[in-house]
Order: structure tokens, then C-alpha cells, then sequence
């Protein structure tokens, strides 16, 4: 999951178990509980092949996101973990911070931004909700950056006269047409 706010896993396997956050991308699976049985019943083992499953999914959709957001991404990966009728802790869910504030007086690097942004929270194979809604902010700030853009260069514009000198400050005969890229 990317966003600029902790939120809550996109999915999580049911368990009674105690889930617990920590922020080590590469933290690894816990020893078995003392006394834990090494033999898993068969419904055991099912759930334990579906947490490391699961675990292997989220770290690839969160290092999805981080790769995709470069210098745009703030800390490391975050994940909730659950601990496994094995006694190890699985990531079940995740998420990568992004910083998603438009750049003061620079319509150009912000739409760089907004479009490295939209390429992270697009990054993973399955996006979740979060991603696409942190895709669309990024969507609706690239597009107000362009505007912002096309009002800069239309009055820079408006500052040359018809023979193209600065300064004359007449009105340019003809239509004006903005065009963004």
C-alpha cells in the first residue's frame, strides 16, 4: 500500500493471533514460540504455507512502490506482521510513505513529481485501493500543475508585443491557443 498516512492493511488472514508493526524491511521470521509443537497439524501447515505466501506478496508490492517512488519515497518499508501456528511472524500487510506535496513555484517539476507518483502507487501488480486513490491525487495534482503551467507561459507570452519584442504589452492579434505536452 503507498500513501502519505499509516492506514490499514489492503488484506489480512484471520487469526487469533497478536499482530504487531515494525518498520525493518528485512526483518526476518522469528524463532518458534518455547514450547511450540514442531509437528503442524495439517490445518496448521495450510495456514502457515498461506502466511508465507502472503508475506511474499506484501514485500514484493511494497518494494514495488519504494523502487517506482525514488527520492520521493520517505523511510523504508512498514508492515504489520502475524505471528504463524509456527511461532514465526509473517508481514501480512504493508505500506511505503510517499511525499505527495506539490513543488512551491515549479509547475514543471511538479508534474515530474505527480507522474513519479502515480508510477509508484501504480508500481504493484494489484494496486489497492489506497494506491489508486493516492494515483488519481496524483492524477488531479499533475493536471492542476499543467494548468498553473499554461497560465505562467500565457502571461510571459502576453509581455511581447506583435513584432515580438518585450515590453510593447499589445494585445496579440489572432487567437491565442495554449498547448501542454
Amino acid at each position: 500500500m503507498i500513501g502519505s498516512v499509516l492506514a490499514s492493511p489492503t488484506s489480512q488472514i484471520p487469526s487469533s493471533n497478536t499482530s504487531h508493526n515494525s518498520n525493518d524491511a528485512n526483518a526476518t521470521n522469528s524463532s518458534p514460540i518455547d514450547g511450540a509443537s514442531p509437528e503442524l497439524s495439517a490445518e496448521d501447515q495450510e495456514k502457515v504455507k498461506k502466511l508465507k505466501e502472503r508475506d511474499t506478496e506484501v514485500r514484493k508490492h511494497e518494494a514495488a512502490h519504494k523502487a517506482a517512488a525514488g527520492p520521493y519515497a520517505k523511510g523504508g518499508s512498514k508492515f504489520e506482521f502475524e505471528r504463524g501456528p509456527d511461532g514465526q511472524s509473517y508481514a501480512v500487510g504493508g505500506e511505503v510513505q510517499i511525499d505527495v506535496s506539490k513543488i512551491a513555484d515549479d509547475p514543471e517539476a511538479t508534474i515530474k513529481k505527480a507522474q513519479t507518483i502515480k508510477r509508484a502507487a501504480n508500481a504493484p501488480a494489484d494496486p489497492s485501493s489506497q494506491d489508486q486513490q493516492v494515483a488519481a491525487s496524483a492524477n488531479k495534482m499533475e493536471v492542476e500543475a499543467r494548468r498553473e503551467l499554461a497560465e505562467k507561459m500565457s502571461d510571459e507570452f502576453a509581455g511581447y508585443g506583435e513584432s515580438g519584442e518585450k515590453g510593447e504589452h499589445e494585445k496579440p492579434n489572432g487567437t491565442v491557443v495554449s498547448l501542454i505536452a
